[in-house]
């Protein structure tokens, strides 16, 4: 039995989701930053329990709130990574309220939250940069070294198989 699941990555401009998806996929990185237009849609069949689980990966548009994105590019989510970039602070500055949007608008759908761009920053010293503001984040990762990026996606399946 072939297993189905769409994930989409949610955040702001600019904070890696293309990259982490292309690492995650083709395991690539390039430097050079292009604007989503729109959505950009790739797959990846991952073992899982002994199955394959095809992931149909969604990197959507940047938006400055969440509640802007298209609600038909949202439909039919198994579970979300939300991204932030350490280095903009706008990034995460509302990220309770948008998580509120999702949870009340997708409440049995799984959220990742996930620092990504760690290569860029002292996690430790960002850590305190969160606890002072009282937000809790699942993972840091770089797309740019990969660290952590194949982790945080199985974590997700994981979460949307319910295991």
């Amino acid at each position: 039995m072939s297993v189905s699941k769409k994930i989409v990555l949610v955040g702001h401009y600019g904070v890696g989701k293309s990259s982490l998806i292309r690492r995650f996929v083709q395991n690539i990185f390039s430097d050079s930053y292009q604007v989503t237009i729109g959505v950009h849609i790739l797959k990846k069949i991952v073992p899982y329990k002994g199955e394959e689980i095809t992931l149909v990966l969604w990197d959507i548009e940047g938006k400055e709130n969440i509640n802007q994105s298209r609600a038909s590019y949202l439909l039919g989510t198994s579970g979300f990574i939300f991204v932030i970039d350490p280095t903009r602070d706008s990034t995460y500055q509302n990220l309770k309220e948008e998580l509120i949007f999702l949870e009340k608008n997708y409440p049995k759908i799984p959220v990742i939250k996930l620092v990504n761009k760690s290569d860029l920053i002292d996690v430790e010293e960002f850590k305190k940069v969160l606890a002072i503001q009282n937000l809790e984040i699942d993972f840091f990762s770089s797309a740019k070294t990969g660290d952590n990026v194949e982790h945080v996606f199985m974590q997700l399946v994981s979460k949307m198989l319910g295991a």
